[in-house]
């Protein structure tokens, strides 16, 4: 059984400790689809991704994304993690900024700013489009979110690579302090063939723009403390009801505080309406590993 390279990453936090985990694999190209998702479900991580030779000749790798229970097609975290395991391991270099990664959501770029420890990289999220908006779905969030002042932005599906549900809250505050009621997120999710829920609420504080928290209930996962995908969605929604806005360029995000993370996304949106979302990682471990194929 041959070893193969692995790292274990912190993602979307300035300081290790405070982001998403990540679990990344090098050389399995010939691992099965069942191999890779049993070594996933055995990390436990949120998801682990898995290096390959690009299939694109304009991509610079390919990657295959796990959580404990199945493959997707598009995750933020994941990517940005993967990105700087593959600038780390000279598996690519960015050519005037910019990587270009192959996953199941097709061909999506990534910008490179910096180096080593100081290297900020940034995904470009898959075109977001909201399927229903409030009041049509007031209904399936009435008891969810019973007694909590609702924001600006009204509710909605939303899908772009991922399907959430996505509601703006009044109050920092009462965000922050919410206990979800994780039974009925999770039912939600079922009923819609989403991940769940994500939440989010202005910030009073300067130095961030927005405050977030995603319940990914719909794949066991109670909450998330940084979500690249959820908060790319967050931001093409705040963009299309909020054009001239405060928060229509790009702002910086705070999430998993509640869940003891630190979590710091940052999104920068372009004229046409582009979505980034990025930020820090940091390799945790570096080694190797033994798996073998499921019998």
């Amino acid at each position: 059984m041959r070893s193969l390279r692995f790292l274990q990453l912190d993602v979307f936090c300035e300081r290790p400790g405070g982001g998403n985990p990540l679990g990344v694999v090098i050389g399995a190209d010939g691992w099965s689809s069942g191999r890779m998702q049993a070594f996933a479900a055995w990390t436990q991580l949120v998801e682990t991704t898995y290096i390959l030779p690009a299939t694109d000749p304009r991509a610079d790798y390919r990657l295959r994304i796990f959580t404990p229970s199945r493959e997707i097609a598009f995750a933020g975290h994941p990517s940005v993690g993967t990105a700087h395991a593959a600038l780390t391991l000279h598996l690519a270099q960015p050519c005037d900024g910019l990587l270009m990664q192959e996953c199941a959501s097709g061909l999506l770029p990534l910008r490179v700013a910096g180096e080593a420890d100081m290297r900020r990289i940034a995904v470009q999220a898959p075109t977001a489009r909201a399927l229903r908006v409030a009041p049509d779905i007031a209904a399936e969030l009435e008891q969810i979110l019973t007694g909590l002042p609702l924001g600006q932005i009204a509710p909605a599906l939303v899908e772009g690579g991922r399907r959430w549900w996505i509601a703006e809250l009044a109050h920092e505050a009462q965000l922050r302090l919410w206990t979800p009621p994780h039974a009925q997120i999770a039912a939600l999710a079922a009923a819609s063939d989403s991940l769940g829920l994500a939440l989010f609420a202005r910030s009073t504080n300067t130095a961030r723009g927005i405050v977030v928290r995603a319940f990914p209930c719909g794949v066991g996962i109670a909450e998330d403390p940084a979500s690249g995908a959820a908060n790319g969605l967050i931001a093409a929604r705040i963009r299309a009801c909020e054009p001239q806005g405060p928060l229509a360029d790009g702002y910086r995000v705070s999430q998993g505080r509640e869940i003891g993370h630190d979590a710091t996304l940052d999104i920068e949106i372009d004229a046409d309406g582009a979505v980034w979302v990025g930020g820090m990682t940091h390799t945790i471990i570096d080694g190797t590993l033994q798996w073998p194929e499921p019998a």
